[in-house]
């Protein structure tokens, strides 16, 4: 959807401002990722954002979207967000078990909260 440049500024201002970056220019989407005033759209950049639609069958005010980081998104049916570019990282993480290792293959798990 495409959103007029008084909607834009008043998303741009729901985003986490920083004490020592300048927050017209700066700021975090919801998942801490940093995003640019001047990149909203541009999704060939690291700092590119969009609009999202936080709240389902609501209309598409300004109160109800948010700054997001052009690769995070909101999740309306689980009601979060859903964070793949947190900060400067991309979430993820890789457990390897190496075959010289003691107790081989180690019986670990991830459980759906994240704990391993």
């Amino acid at each position: 959807m495409k959103f007029d440049e008084k909607t834009v500024q008043t998303v741009w201002e729901k985003g986490r401002a920083l004490n020592d970056k300048d927050s017209t220019e700066w700021r975090k989407d919801e998942c801490g990722a940093w995003i640019n005033r001047n990149q909203y759209g541009n999704e060939a950049s690291e700092f590119g954002w969009k609009i999202e639609h936080i709240a389902p069958g609501a209309p598409q005010t300004a109160e109800n979207l948010r700054p997001y980081q052009h690769e995070n998104a909101f999740n309306q049916a689980a009601g979060q967000s859903h964070c793949r570019v947190t900060a400067d990282r991309v979430n993820g993480i890789t457990l390897m078990d190496h075959p010289s290792n003691p107790n081989h293959p180690t019986p670990y798990h991830v459980r759906n909260d994240g704990w391993m």
